[in-house]
């Protein structure tokens, strides 16, 4: 079994007490999201556990437990979401400088091979214009050269509760977010810039849950829950199985995810997780670190 933690919501930067609580105790709760009274126990037993994939823009509060997880015998890798985008859309993530430190400290700490660098969703508008991601993707490429050998991209999908979020946003700021990026004629020169400058800096560039023209121009289309990264890398051979509880582009393979949506506490408006700032606020001060529940409620 493959650990998704989590898809959902930000376990490293927010949770990570919480899930080493339940390593300890060798399994979790995990509500069903479409029905919460349906709760199944997930085994965390080093021996059930194949992989364990972390997805988060701040590790940082995870990383003093990796020793305790390495005596332990389990394997993980991260996927790790760096963009640089203003506050008015990333409002709660600590200063660019500081992620960067950490990803970079983290590669050194558990190898380049096993920090998997996100720059997603790419977000298009007046002010986020080609040239802005170009600058952002250059800087932060620069400062990984050593530190990481994969580039994820994706392009932002205007899923209702995204849309609500940055249409507000346009209302307050007054810039204008593009709804089908891709289609943009400049895009095509900037995917190709971004893969440029990927190479330059010895890391291979793959989609995420992208239609068909993101490989015509030259993205390859990737896996997030990857098997074959967790068998060349982590050594052990897992399902190849696609996950069909997932986008139907998405190719990542079955995991099982012990996160719960609205409670991440960054607050960032593209978020396909988080259906508004205040829920997640209120769900994440629900949260008892002693808990078999990530989020304690509906009577769980």
């Amino acid at each position: 079994m493959i650990i998704s933690a989590s898809r959902r919501t930000d376990i490293p930067a927010f949770y990570a007490d919480w899930f080493m609580n339940r390593i300890r105790a060798g399994s979790c709760q995990v509500a069903n999201p479409r029905n919460p009274r349906q709760v199944s126990e997930v085994s965390l037993a080093p021996s059930d556990v194949e992989a364990i994939v972390f997805w988060s823009k701040n590790p940082a509060p995870l990383v003093r437990h990796l020793a305790e997880l390495d005596r332990l015998g389990f394997r993980y890798y991260f996927l790790f979401t760096l963009n640089d985008y203003p506050v008015c859309i990333e409002p709660c993530v600590p200063p660019l400088e500081e992620r960067i430190k950490t990803f970079v400290d983290l590669s050194c700490r558990i190898g380049k091979d096993k920090v998997v660098w996100r720059y997603d969703p790419v977000i298009l508008s007046e002010f986020l214009s080609p040239d802005y991601h170009r600058r952002a993707f250059s800087k932060i490429a620069d400062r990984l050269c050593n530190s990481a050998t994969r580039v994820v991209i994706s392009v932002v999908d205007f899923y209702a509760k995204t849309a609500r979020r940055l249409s507000a946003l346009e209302a307050a700021t007054g810039d204008r977010f593009v709804r089908d990026p891709i289609a943009v004629p400049e895009f095509s020169s900037l995917i190709s810039d971004l893969s440029s400058i990927a190479k330059v800096n010895g890391m291979r560039i793959q989609g995420c849950a992208e239609d068909e023209r993101l490989m015509e121009l030259g993205i390859r289309p990737g896996k997030c829950i990857d098997d074959e990264l967790i068998r060349d890398v982590l050594g052990v051979s897992v399902t190849q199985e696609k996950d069909h509880g997932q986008r139907e582009r998405c190719l990542c393979v079955v995991s099982r995810d012990i996160g719960v949506s609205d409670s991440c506490a960054y607050g960032c408006e593209y978020c396909y997780a988080t259906s508004s700032a205040a829920k997640a606020m209120a769900r994440h001060r629900l949260h008892i670190p002693e808990s078999p529940f990530l989020i304690a409620e509906n009577g769980n």
